[in-house]
């Protein structure tokens, strides 16, 4: 039978869209995790899924990673490590290992925007270009920022601190890492994605300054919304020992978010995953207790 790697298998979104998989039906035989370090995988492999190690940067251990496999789920790397050529030696080895399919998560890109997101935006361009002249079945998923990752943005104890940002009413359409993944196994799973590409905003249009009112309403309890400028920003957050280059990437994201980079609601999250995705007051409801 067919099977399915998926790399960065022992990070949140590699491992949930695993997990996903597994509930849809697919046989863990017929499954394979990939991760630098076999051990990180053992919960996996607990439950059959085939685990293997392999490294973007080590071209012969994705040849050996991708042997027998028809599938790819290509999760994307980390910032700050030479996505260029981690994307393009996955690519290159899938191709050559006979793999047909492979599945790659970029983020999310306002139509017509000459937007560039340090890290992100110019390696996500590399890459699509790449898988779609490898002659590859492809399926490109956009992905918005993470519902349960945008207490990152504000930082902790927003009762105390309020939220103090360099945006206002500018709306993203976020979705969790989980429901993203969802939808990552559903493509893997199931027929027809082949040459496509989804836009996986999420059901719920939310701005900062939305955010600061919800978490206000929770608890009722006052939440006291700033907009700063970026370089303020930035500031705060190496005064709290954040690196230079690290503050200047978050706040690129939050630049992002007020102009409008991810507001797009194509329906294409709800269509693969069949229902609306979680809003940002459920989950803190659910976080705050």
């Amino acid at each position: 039978m067919a099977k399915i790697v998926v790399t960065g298998a022992s990070g949140a979104i590699g491992k949930s869209t695993v997990e996903h998989l597994l509930k849809k039906g697919v046989p863990a035989s017929q499954i394979i995790g990939l991760s630098r370090k076999k051990e990180s995988l053992e919960d996996l492999a607990a439950k059959g899924v085939e685990v293997r190690e392999g490294d973007y940067f080590d071209y012969d251990s994705l040849l050996r990673a991708f042997d027998g496999v028809e599938k790819v789920m290509l999760t994307s790397t980390v910032a700050f490590t030479d996505r260029f050529t981690q994307h393009y030696n996955a690519i290159t080895a899938a191709r050559q290992a006979g793999v047909k399919h492979v599945v790659y998560m970029a983020i999310m890109r306002k139509e017509g925007s000459g937007r560039i997101i340090p890290e992100v935006t110019e390696s996500d361009l590399f890459t699509e270009q790449v898988l779609k002249s490898s002659g590859l079945d492809y399926t490109i998923v956009y992905h918005p920022p993470f519902t349960d990752a945008l207490p990152l943005y504000y930082g902790p104890n927003p009762y105390e601190n309020g939220i103090k940002v360099p945006a206002n009413e500018g709306k993203m359409a976020p979705a969790t890492r989980d429901e993203l993944a969802e939808a990552h196994a559903v493509i893997l799973s199931t027929p027809g994605h082949e040459n496509k590409t989804y836009s996986l905003g999420g059901s719920n249009a939310i701005s900062f300054s939305d955010m600061a009112r919800i978490l206000a309403d929770i608890k009722g309890q006052p939440v006291a919304f700033t907009t700063i400028t970026a370089e303020e920003y930035i500031d705060e957050r190496v005064v709290k020992g954040v690196p230079r280059q690290v503050a200047e990437f978050i706040t690129g994201w939050v630049l992002a978010i007020e102009g409008g980079e991810f507001a797009y609601q194509s329906g294409d999250l709800e269509g693969l995953i069949g229902r609306k995705t979680k809003t940002f007051r459920e989950l803190m409801e659910t976080t705050l207790g």
